[in-house]
């Protein structure tokens, strides 16, 4: 960067280039949106057949080409204004710089040097000529006491003024030349591919473009203020609404994730951020697996008899490199499973009635998700179902279709009203029945998202909603937990389902009127056989199992079928027996069935089961 140029640029351009590239973003935004919930979705609902399907796939190939165009343009516009930031601050230096020589009757020359007028020291009777001194960017100490000594010394008063604002101009070209230096390289990796395919690969690029622009924009980023650190859903809907479009668009194509995991914003907003961590995470998965692929180690080896040491001719056995390769290879093929199952949703929906929302998601570990049917920013009952033990990302399917067959339920039932009806995985399940099922710390970590979810849902929704919280299994312990320790939790409705449990002893301690707490358990739900609070020694205690002749406790307080427990116990088929299809707890998941379901609905409406 050098002196002439930096003193005709302009940075606005870079800023009206950046404002183009985010009108392309959402542009391109609406595009998808329009294809994915007018066109694609109007298709599924009315036509059927080959054709129908071979379209499908060509809309959702659009519709992927449209989301990484939004993605992309939306990094590209936070650079430019990135780049633009920092170069104004350093044309902002020169530009004062310039018009503090000029006044100060110094000359500012084609090169940046400073010309300095003849002048005279108080006392001396020789006037002495000028000259023509060039700048020093970031002196050290030393080089700074030398110029000092230089300037003191110098017979022309003029001399040390232009000493200074050359070195001002310096300063000012040196942090002019450091970001050009620094986002050049930053813009021109900001490109695509010449083709029509959005690959894994493509995806895994917006990643580190993100990561990169992220990083050099620091300054610009900073110049936004932050989310709020309590995490309290109505300030964080303040906190974005505070925001113009440019810094909603800079901080949600920087900070996704942080976007996507706002409770109390909209549900549109956090489903456009959330969608864009799931390609990402979707993409660095298929990556690794793609690079795993090819790692593949011999498959066999010859076999040796332990006892004679010899091979046996013809036989063959997986190698141990082989068969550690494959258990790697199905990990990652199941890392795959609750993403794609996501995913199908958002190509498979026929309404705006049905259609998902992605309000959390985070592929890592176990993994997250929270899915919405139905939008519940617009919907007059919400429904947040939370499920229980062996919960994952990796089956979040089968959850998915409970909270889809609740919501068409429930709109079934109350034609009059829209439902949304969510599937809240926002927490780590606990992985075992008979160990980690039995421990209160999962729920204890899920309380206050949990609550700050539900806040959050009230604030989004500006109107009067009807919100219904339904555990099932260890969910409903998650549930009573979160609403007895919430004073003044927006919960209209609870339903506990196959629970052990759910932290209180009545149902007037979660906070509600009791008669609108509900609770069942099949006739052969295993559930039934949980022992009272008694922990691992409970068989050595004579009292253990007094809940099969006195069924009011169970592991986690009260039983919330029970007479003692005070809430409304609704009736729901006994469920298959232990062990039918090869199920060992099959009653326990049936609770989504026709009979059951009818009454959830009617509940979740806000009528009687």
């Amino acid at each position: 960067m050098d002196f002439s140029t930096l003193k005709t640029l302009k940075p606005s351009e870079f800023e009206e280039a950046a404002d183009g590239y985010h009108a392309m973003s959402q542009m391109a935004q609406a595009a998808k949106d329009h294809i994915e919930n007018t066109v694609a979705a109007g298709m599924r609902k009315s036509l059927r057949g080959e054709a129908a399907q071979a379209s499908q796939t060509q809309l959702q190939a659009l519709a992927e080409n449209l989301h990484y165009v939004q993605t992309e343009c939306g990094v590209v516009g936070t650079a430019l204004n990135g780049f633009a930031f920092d170069m104004t601050a350093a044309k902002r230096k020169l530009d004062t710089a310039l018009a503090d020589a000029v006044a100060d009757g110094c000359k500012v020359n084609a090169d940046g040097s400073v010309a300095y007028p003849a002048g005279r020291k108080a006392g001396e009777e020789k006037t002495a000529e000028g000259g023509t001194v060039t700048g020093q960017a970031g002196g050290t100490s030393t080089s700074d006491a030398v110029e000092r000594q230089a300037v003191s010394i110098h017979p022309n008063p003029n001399y040390g003024k232009a000493v200074e604002y050359a070195n001002r101009i310096a300063d000012a070209l040196k942090e002019a030349t450091e970001a050009d230096t620094k986002w050049a390289p930053k813009l021109r990796a900001l490109k695509a591919d010449d083709d029509l395919t959005v690959s894994a690969r493509d995806w895994a690029d917006v990643t580190s473009d993100t990561s990169g622009v992220r990083a050099a924009a620091d300054a610009y980023l900073d110049t936004i203020e932050p989310p709020p650190k309590n995490d309290w859903p109505q300030d964080n809907a303040n906190w974005w609404k505070s925001l113009s479009e440019e810094q909603r668009a800079a901080y949600l194509s920087m900070h996704p994730a942080s976007i996507g995991a706002l409770d109390g914003l909209p549900s549109d907003v956090r489903d456009d951020a959330n969608r864009l961590v799931l390609a990402e995470q979707r993409a660095a998965k298929q990556v690794e697996y793609d690079a795993w692929l090819k790692k593949e180690p011999e498959h066999y080896r010859p076999f040796v008899d332990r006892e004679t040491g010899l091979e046996v001719p013809g036989a063959r056995v997986p190698t141990d490199e082989w068969k550690e390769w494959s258990e790697k290879k199905q990990q990652l093929e199941n890392g795959f499973k609750g993403m794609d199952a996501i995913q199908r949703r958002f190509d498979s929906y026929t309404s705006e009635s049905n259609r998902p929302y992605l309000l959390g998601f985070d592929g890592n570990d176990m993994g997250r998700a929270i899915v919405s049917i139905g939008n519940p920013d617009t919907a007059d009952n919400v429904v947040t179902y939370v499920p229980g033990t062996f919960a994952k990302l990796e089956s979040i399917d089968g959850d998915i279709n409970r909270a889809q067959l609740l919501q068409a339920q429930a709109e079934a039932t109350d034609g009059s009203r829209g439902t949304a009806s969510i599937v809240w995985l926002g927490y780590d399940a606990p992985q075992g029945i008979m160990t980690e099922a039995t421990e209160t710390k999962w729920a204890d970590k899920a309380e206050v998202p949990l609550g700050h979810f539900v806040q959050g849902i009230e604030e989004a929704n500006h109107h009067d909603v009807n919100q219904t919280l339904l555990g099932h299994s260890y969910g409903s312990l998650v549930t009573g937990q979160t609403m007895s320790t919430h004073l003044d939790l927006p919960v209209d409705n609870a339903i506990m389902v196959g629970s052990p449990g759910v932290g209180v002893d009545h149902a007037k301690d979660l906070n509600i009127p009791p008669d609108r707490v509900f609770a069942a358990t099949a006739k052969n739900d295993l559930i039934n056989l949980a022992p009272p609070p008694a922990g691992p020694l409970a068989p050595l205690n004579p009292k253990a199992y007094m809940r099969l002749f006195d069924d009011h406790s169970i592991v986690h307080g009260t039983d919330p079928v029970s007479d003692d427990f005070g809430g409304t116990v609704f009736d729901v088929p006994d469920g298959k027996f232990p062990g039918s299809g090869g199920e060992m707890m099959p009653a326990h998941s049936q609770y989504w069935d026709k009979k059951p379901l009818n009454s959830l609905a009617k509940i979740v409406t806000g009528g009687q089961p």
